[in-house]
């Protein structure tokens, strides 16, 4: 899981993709941690990726480095959305603090279930990690 998160947060625009019924959904997304040790991420419940990952939790993720390596992540959405883990999201990234607290309602957090990425080079060397 570290080499994964570790890829995310250098490379920290990452696209996410979902369906929305039968048609694909994707968009960038910029946070991501470690947290009870599993990846999670965050998202608004006022949003359509929310409503979308309710509706189907299969999801993927993928991003490019700067030297051409890239990584695919699979796998499912588990909300985790507690005071403690919206805590952790606020000291991760501060930022976030502009849009969510830690005593809202809107603001979410999920952890990937039945993860599998996939880390290849533009040289055809692949790895793949369960999660």
């Amino acid at each position: 899981m570290e080499e994964v998160l570790k890829f995310l947060t250098e490379n920290p625009i990452f696209y996410l993709a979902t369906v929305d019924g039968d048609i694909p959904k994707v968009r960038p997304f910029g946070f991501v941690m470690n947290f009870e040790g599993k990846l999670h991420f965050g998202t608004s419940n006022q949003k359509n990726v929310y409503r979308q990952l309710k509706a189907n939790p299969n999801f993927e993720i993928s991003t490019t480095s700067k030297t051409g390596e890239w990584i695919r992540l699979k796998g499912k959405a588990v909300f985790n959305t507690s005071k403690q883990s919206k805590q952790a999201a606020l000291t991760k990234m501060p930022q976030l603090a502009n849009m969510y607290s830690v005593d809202d309602s809107i603001f979410e957090l999920f952890y990937i279930e039945n993860g599998e990425a996939t880390l290849q080079d533009m040289k055809g060397n692949s790895k793949t990690i369960k999660l």
